[in-house]
């Protein structure tokens, strides 16, 4: 039965992947996708990760960021790593040159070369990279992960599939007892609780702001549709803290553009001071856009006040520990259902609708400054990566 899934599986995905070639084709072109489509469906400049090592797969800029801890741990000669965005290829490139875009699953059968250990974050579920790496040899894990409220009633439906998926994952690593269950409902062995790795090592400040003489606001990993509803809480705030100063932080760099356009007509229109980080290097104007990566918590670091983007709207929520080792005041949208674990893992921050932020930031005084109860425990995962060394 399991051989029989495994042929039918790369036949039916390849028969897509003949079907898309088109139209990934056109998208190629697109400035948004003219590295990632190329490498992952053409294997255009994406040559095969060099073989025997231990290979980390994260899809986005976050779960790139939180594999930190363990590839510290590890010789560097030995790291590999994949991801499927380019903000994320941005940060593994920086752990090691043997870093890739992972292409699409009917091509690993020419791509993939025999690893030792396959590390995949949270919920990268690709039936053929977990049943490839083991087939040629590599010891399969599955970190930091999660099911959500939200996602887990439609894995349940795709049950046929995870159940397959599964078999070919030696240890999975959950965030919490709940996932542990859920997963395990789905198929999961050998898995253990260790806590968010998110917690395990927070990002320390790796450049000193000088922080204006007013109160400032972090509008932090902001999405569309985010940003307006904050710009008019902040000017309701202006009225009552005059010297209070916004820094607004837009998750996608492909944003940075429309984002200071939306702020300059509104600065406009408030007599309000504006100006791009990436221009002027200080917090003199009344609202500064940070288009930039890597500096946010050097902001969280001088900030009184951080509104936490993808929470406003359905997006999942952003992980709000990086604030709160901080002691900043936090405010947040409900729907932080991708980060209910690192939320209940932390005391202290708002959560608010978006009709009523604008009250909520003038209440400021009566928030209270965030504070972490709770870390993870990386150390399970450490030894069964350094036993196959």
């Amino acid at each position: 039965m399991e051989k029989l899934f495994f042929i039918l599986y790369s036949v039916v995905l390849t028969f897509v992947y003949l079907l898309a070639l088109p139209f990934l084709f056109l998208f190629s072109f697109k400035t948004k996708y003219k590295d990632a489509i190329p490498a992952r469906f053409f294997l255009w400049r994406n040559k095969p990760l060099e073989a025997n090592g231990i290979w980390f797969h994260s899809c986005s800029f976050g779960e790139a960021r939180a594999i930190k801890p363990l590839v510290d741990v590890l010789p560097k000669d030995i790291l590999r790593m994949s991801t499927t965005t380019h903000t994320g290829l941005e940060v593994i490139k920086s752990y090691t040159s043997q870093s890739r875009y992972l292409p699409f699953e009917p091509l690993l059968f020419l791509w993939l070369k025999p690893q030792k250990v396959l590390v995949v974050m949270e919920a990268e579920f690709w039936y053929l990279l977990f049943a490839l790496a083991k087939k040629r040899g590599a010891k399969t894990l599955l970190v930091n992960a999660r099911m959500s409220d939200r996602s887990f009633p439609k894995y349940q439906k795709m049950g046929w599939l995870y159940k397959q998926i599964f078999k070919q994952i030696d240890e999975v690593y959950a965030q919490t007892l709940l996932d542990k269950e859920r997963l395990e409902s789905l198929g999961a062995k050998n898995v253990v609780v260790t806590g968010n790795i998110k917690l395990a090592q927070l990002p320390s400040v790796s450049k000193r702001w000088v922080k204006p003489s007013g109160l400032l606001v972090c509008a932090a990993s902001t999405h569309e549709g985010e940003e307006e509803m904050i710009l008019k809480a902040f000017s309701d705030f202006k009225k009552q803290e005059s010297d209070a100063k916004l820094i607004i932080v837009p998750r996608h760099p492909e944003r940075f553009n429309k984002v200071v356009k939306m702020v300059e007509d509104f600065s406009k229109k408030e007599k309000f001071t504006v100006q791009r980080y990436s221009q002027n290097e200080t917090i003199k104007s009344d609202i500064v856009v940070l288009d930039a990566l890597g500096e946010l918590v050097n902001v969280y670091a001088i900030s009184d006040l951080v509104i936490l983007g993808g929470a406003f709207a359905p997006i999942g929520g952003h992980n709000a520990a990086e604030a709160a080792q901080f002691g900043c005041k936090i405010l947040s949208g409900p729907h932080y259902f991708n980060q209910k674990d690192i939320f209940e893992a932390i005391e202290g921050i708002a959560v608010v609708e978006a009709s009523n932020l604008s009250r909520r930031l003038l209440q400021h005084a009566q928030l209270k400054p965030a504070q972490l109860k709770s870390k993870s425990d990386i150390t399970p995962m450490v030894e069964s990566l350094k036993n196959v060394l």
